[in-house]
């Protein structure tokens, strides 16, 4: 596995983040916008399984990095639970739906892929104390003289 230093290089964070673009352009539609309850909560669950995959990468060990992974894909079943739902209701096209579907069903793979992966490699990730994400060197100047 490539030396990743941003969550936001991880092929499964940038597949949960269309997942969530996907999902907030369906909840803005109508009939969907106006059921406030499954709205809400698939546009949680999607936003949840992007921010578990930061929350987890920015952690302090490997194995909460796990835990949140875990998360994560939990979140993505849940996503995929819901949008059974809105299709029932008649809230998404077999179109939408299939697609849509098939972007969560990709996250939890991916999850499931990567957690298989850190858990086969205990020592793969940094240790405690040290950091994944690297600030680029360089110097920070404040000029005191200009005035407001």
């Amino acid at each position: 596995m490539a030396t990743i230093e941003r969550f936001e290089e991880l092929e499964v964070w940038k597949t949960a983040r269309k997942l969530t673009n996907r999902v907030y352009e369906h909840t803005q539609q109508e009939p969907f916008a106006k059921d406030f309850g499954l709205r809400d909560q698939i546009q949680r669950a999607s936003v949840s399984v992007m921010s578990n995959i930061a929350e987890g990468f920015e952690s302090r060990t490997q194995s909460i990095f796990v835990d949140h992974l875990g998360r994560a894909r939990g979140s993505a079943g849940e996503v995929r639970a819901q949008l059974y739902v809105a299709s029932d209701q008649g809230y998404l096209s077999d179109a939408e739906f299939e697609a849509t579907y098939d972007l969560a069903d990709k996250a939890s793979r991916q999850l499931f892929r990567l957690i298989q992966y850190l858990e086969s490699k205990p020592n793969c990730l940094p240790r405690p104390g040290e950091t994944r994400v690297r600030e680029k060197s360089g110097e920070y100047q404040i000029n005191l003289d200009t005035p407001e």
